[in-house]
């Protein structure tokens, strides 16, 4: 069963920092393009960061760019999200998501995306 597990949301304060971990079971990441998305309540879902299979590049939307890195560790088959100076306006739940492809670009459209973890809680606030 193809399967993908987010961990390490929580609680932090205006500033601080977290890392997001996503772990994929049941397949081999190395031919996937990875992305984390995310969802604050009454919003439309937000793609924040993906990595190709290829090259691992990556990409950010101007809304978090010089403040989250994803990265990949393909022996731990996991995902990384290390996200830095949150703000409040970063609250949401955040869920990976991967797609099989040999590329070295990735995107940031949901639709491209099969496969999902259940998601993790990232609250910012003093």
């Amino acid at each position: 069963q193809l399967q993908l597990v987010e961990s390490g949301g929580g609680l932090v304060q205006p500033g601080g920092s977290l890392r997001l971990s996503c772990a994929a079971s049941g397949f081999t990441l190395n031919y996937y393009t990875i992305a984390w998305f995310r969802q604050a309540p009454g919003k439309e879902r937000e793609g924040v960061s993906c990595i190709s299979s290829r090259n691992d590049n990556t990409y950010y939307p101007d809304s978090v760019k010089g403040r989250f890195t994803i990265s990949r560790d393909n022996a731990k088959n996991t995902v990384y999200l290390q996200m830095n100076s949150l703000k409040p306006e970063d609250t949401a739940v955040y869920y990976c998501a991967a797609y099989r492809i040999v590329s070295r670009l990735c995107v940031l459209s949901g639709t491209q995306y099969n496969y999902w973890g259940q998601g993790t809680q990232v609250t910012v606030s003093s």
